[in-house]
């Protein structure tokens, strides 16, 4: 019994769906650090529309600071080496303003460690699978080798406020693209 309740504590601990230092109107900062490299994660969290600093530091070629707008407050910020490379990743989770609370991504990887580029995430809706019964309400996380996003399954004429469905988890590993990095699809699983 007690094994079950430390799991369930560190799932809740390690997801990220609210912001960790507040919610919409306090502002996020955090810095994360792995092999030597740094980033610092700061988001204004004033309203729907927000700005996005990740500011690197230990690269060798480029510590240039990546500025965004994103739609949503920023509700968790983690590092991790999802392709076992050497060098990091910095994950930032962000969650729209409204009932739905959709989750989206920013993301930026390090190369050689020389520079960063920006990962991509494809849209839910790109796999038909994966998106049935999606309405929102988003938390990530950084699973060992693999990016966790996992939300509530509604069936039909569940309101946003009320899904009866499992909870769907998926999974994604990070390879490289065309013009930088991607994550990609590996996963599904319902509980």
């Amino acid at each position: 019994m007690m094994k079950k309740a430390v799991l369930s504590l560190l799932t809740c601990i390690c997801w990220a769906s609210a912001p960790a230092n507040g919610w919409a109107g306090e502002p996020f900062k955090k810095t994360l650090e792995l092999q030597g490299y740094s980033f610092v994660v700061e988001a204004t969290n004033e309203g729907s529309i927000n700005k996005l600093k990740v500011i690197p530091s230990g690269l060798t070629k480029d510590n240039t600071q990546a500025d965004s707008e994103i739609e949503g407050t920023v509700s968790g910020a983690e590092i991790g080496d999802l392709d076992a490379d050497g060098f990091p990743e910095v994950y930032v989770f962000v969650t729209s303003a409204g009932s739905g609370s959709y989750g989206s991504l920013v993301a930026y990887a390090v190369n050689n460690g020389k520079s960063m580029t920006p990962i991509y995430l494809p849209s839910i809706t790109d796999d038909a699978n994966a998106s049935k019964g999606y309405m929102g309400h988003d938390e990530f996380a950084v699973l060992e080798n693999v990016l966790g996003r996992r939300f509530p399954i509604y069936k039909e004429g569940d309101a946003n406020s009320d899904p009866t469905g499992k909870t769907r988890q998926l999974q994604y590993t990070l390879v490289p693209g065309e013009a930088g990095w991607v994550l990609r699809l590996k996963d599904i699983t319902e509980f």
